[in-house]
């Protein structure tokens, strides 16, 4: 009997309608930034989520630097992250010349530990970036108190949170700002491109300046001033409005996206949450205030070399199982201007967590297939 067909660890989707709107975007005569289907994409994240303000940008790394530039970081200044993420969530403050001081993860859940945030705030803390991993909300309450009793800005990374939710409130929306990633690995997608959520109004104005290479360019389109000229700092944010016609399709089809990518997380859950924790290895742990939005299943296993074990094991059989962030604070840039702090939670899961493969096309056959691909490699191992 032949071998059956490698599962993929993603595969990215395409629903139909990208293509005809690419195709009007073009025939538009207008496909560079804030055009027809970018204005929709905006509309969209607006009406349905209740955000102030949505700016298509070119990646979620590009709304992030975007936010550092809006608050201002300046060199000197602090900036609390976790360590476990990826690297643009700290890049982006590092580049205003921020020194980043790195939070642990908590001991069940990659989300760092809001319990040890207050215990990390300096008079030069000027932000707080939590990322909702997994698209599973952090404790935000707490933090929003912190931000508020200090001074401190909260800037959401929401890469891989959209259409999830934190006690009835879209993630990316309880932040003065939210960044959201369109990457191909994402629930939603682009090929690149990304969105700032403004939600303080007072930032609004100048988001669009510093977006549109320090210009009042935006103004000037609206009608608002007769020339538009330099203003502020700024940079070239915006994306082409052919990005934006790909993403628009997927908005448009968002629910049956989103119900089928729930779908598969729950099947995983039904065949493995039950046996798993007997092999020692751990399933994702969702929180009572959170809502899940199928963005990624996992498993924590017992160690490295375990991990690694895993991995392997999966490739043989044809299925391409990958893990995730390493430590930021131990990293070959970073680990020599860390402040010596051991973040255990964080190295823990970067050491042992395994994504599985998951993509809206896949199969119930192949997520069972991956299932049982696991169960046996972990009887062996």
């Amino acid at each position: 009997m032949a071998n059956p067909a490698p599962i993929p660890f993603n595969k990215p989707y395409l629903h139909g309608r990208e293509l005809v709107y690419i195709a009007e975007a073009v025939a538009s005569g207008k496909i560079s930034g804030d055009g027809l289907f970018t204005q929709r994409c905006h509309a969209f994240f607006e009406q349905r989520y209740g955000f102030h303000k949505a700016l298509m940008t070119t990646s979620c790394t590009d709304a992030l630097e975007l936010a550092a530039l809006l608050l201002d970081i300046r060199e000197g200044d602090e900036v609390i992250v976790p360590s476990f993420t990826f690297v643009s969530t700290a890049n982006a403050f590092a580049l205003r010349g921020a020194r980043i001081v790195f939070a642990d993860s908590e001991a069940h859940n990659p989300n760092l530990d809001v319990s040890r945030v207050e215990a990390l705030i300096t008079p030069r803390t000027r932000a707080i970036v939590p990322v909702h991993y997994a698209g599973m909300a952090c404790d935000m309450d707490p933090l929003l108190e912190l931000c508020a009793r200090h001074g401190i800005a909260l800037v959401e990374d929401a890469a891989q949170a959209i259409d999830s939710f934190y006690k009835g409130r879209a993630l990316g929306g309880i932040g003065s700002l939210g960044a959201f990633s369109f990457h191909e690995t994402k629930n939603v997608i682009a090929g690149e491109g990304g969105l700032l959520a403004i939600n303080d109004p007072a930032l609004v104005a100048r988001a669009e300046i510093l977006r549109e290479k320090g210009t009042n360019r935006s103004a000037f389109f609206r009608g608002e001033i007769d020339k538009y000229g330099w203003v502020d700092v700024g940079s070239s944010f915006l994306p082409s409005d052919i990005v934006s016609a790909y993403l628009y399709a997927q908005l448009e089809v968002l629910d049956q996206i989103q119900l089928r990518r729930k779908a598969l997380w729950q099947r995983y859950w039904d065949q493995l949450a039950g046996v798993l924790p007997h092999h020692g290895v751990e399933v994702p742990y969702v929180p009572r205030w959170a809502t899940n939005n199928g963005h990624l299943f996992y498993v924590v296993c017992r160690s490295l070399e375990h991990r690694d074990t895993v991995i392997a094991a999966l490739r043989q059989a044809g299925i391409h199982a990958v893990f995730h962030y390493q430590s930021l604070h131990s990293s070959a840039y970073f680990h020599d201007r860390h402040d010596g702090r051991a973040l255990p939670h964080c190295d823990r899961f970067a050491n042992c967590l395994v994504r599985l493969p998951m993509y809206v096309e896949m199969s119930d056959a192949q997520c069972d297939r991956v299932c049982e691909a696991l169960l046996d490699v972990l009887r062996q191992h």
